[in-house]
């Protein structure tokens, strides 16, 4: 499941790196699908970060790794 986590990831990193973010899998719990990243660069602090997260990031996990639950923002 990782290696597909990680995978999508790239895809998704390379829309964000255009607007000057970025993105990093900090976690991954199997068993509850729940992942966690960390938004970088411009994402931090950014007002749609959280409409980021959940419209961009996570919608494209859950739809290239179904077993994915829940993606979250890593605590700092």
């Amino acid at each position: 499941m990782r290696e597909k986590i990680e995978a999508s990831i790239e895809g998704i990193r390379k829309m964000l790196q255009g607007h000057g973010g970025d993105v990093q899998l900090i976690s991954l719990d199997e068993e509850k699908g729940l992942v966690e990243v960390s938004l970088q660069g411009a994402c931090v602090g950014c007002p749609h970060a959280t409409e980021t997260l959940k419209m961009g990031v996570e919608a494209k996990l859950r739809e290239d790794v179904p077993e994915i639950r829940e993606v979250r923002a890593a605590a700092v």
